[in-house]
């Protein structure tokens, strides 16, 4: 036999060893019923139940149990665990509930099986929230601290908002703050809340200011809130207090320096004095 004959001879038997581990591990997959389709799709309106069929086929020899669920939506199957007979195919219904008061819009995720292996396969579901888009916000619990100016935002829509931020923030000698605005660096998803913070390095020491937040975005949606604060250095004015604190202090010792008990009489006098006139002429 020439060395071509066996090393071809060879290769054939390794594909024949290989091949049947190949076709074990393939042996099974699962795809939507009827065929044609790469991925489930359902679409339906809030308080609405979808029903879709999912195939689970068997090419192999012997029998295999596989396990279902879903991910990303609500997904309940007829039966979770489904034994295949060889050669053999399985036709699992399962519904998608689109539960009340979700808001209009695309979700995703997949029905994913699991045989007793541990092998999974995944498919692909896409819904479709339909209903009206509503673009609404509120800018609430505005507050100005020593490192800037807290609030939150509030989705108060159906629909994902990319929000915009305009501040202006006037005092008493004048504007302080009036910026353009700006997009914010967030996403806010139907019904979310978020806390967010806004750096002002250079607020006054000194001052009675006014600020106005306004917020918008796609859509429509826009709202303004306002708060006032009052800006003190009170390290200085600590300082003056003291100061006057030693001052009436002083004054107090002084004055009583001048009491003297009188000879016959416990009770203290005043001594009189004579207070100097000022006449503006040197001494």
């Amino acid at each position: 036999m020439s060395s071509a004959v066996r090393v071809l001879c060879l290769s054939l038997l390794l594909l024949l060893a290989v091949a049947p581990v190949a076709t074990a591990a393939e042996a099974w997959t699962v795809a939507p019923s009827g065929g044609g389709r790469p991925s489930f799709y359902a679409e339906g309106a809030p308080g609405t139940v979808q029903q879709d069929t999912v195939s689970v086929t068997n090419r192999g020899d012997e029998p295999v149990t596989v396990r279902l669920h879903g991910t990303g939506v609500p997904i309940a199957f007829a039966d979770t665990a489904v034994r295949v007979p060889a050669r053999t195919r399985a036709e699992v219904p399962f519904t998608v509930t689109v539960s009340p008061g979700t808001a209009p819009g695309d979700r995703s995720g997949e029905i994913v099986a699991r045989d007793t292996d541990g092998r999974e396969r995944t498919v692909p579901l896409r819904l479709r929230v339909t209903g009206p888009e509503l673009s609404a916000l509120t800018v609430e619990h505005v507050r100005v601290h020593p490192d800037g100016i807290t609030y939150e935002l509030v989705n108060r829509g159906t629909t994902t908002l990319a929000p915009s931020l305009a501040i202006r923030a006037d005092g008493v000698f004048g504007r302080l703050l009036d910026g353009a605005p700006r997009p914010l660096s967030v996403d806010l998803p139907p019904g979310s809340r978020t806390k967010l913070t806004e750096p002002w390095p250079d607020r006054p020491a000194l001052d009675a200011v006014d600020v106005r937040l306004t917020v918008t975005a796609a859509g429509g949606a826009s709202d303004t809130a306002r708060v006032s604060a009052r800006f003190v250095p009170w390290g200085a004015v600590a300082g003056v207090g003291g100061f006057v604190v030693a001052a009436g202090a002083s004054f107090v010792v002084r004055h009583r320096g001048r009491r003297r008990p009188d000879d016959g009489d416990s009770v203290e006098t005043e001594q009189p004095y004579k207070q100097a006139e000022l006449t503006g002429a040197g001494t």
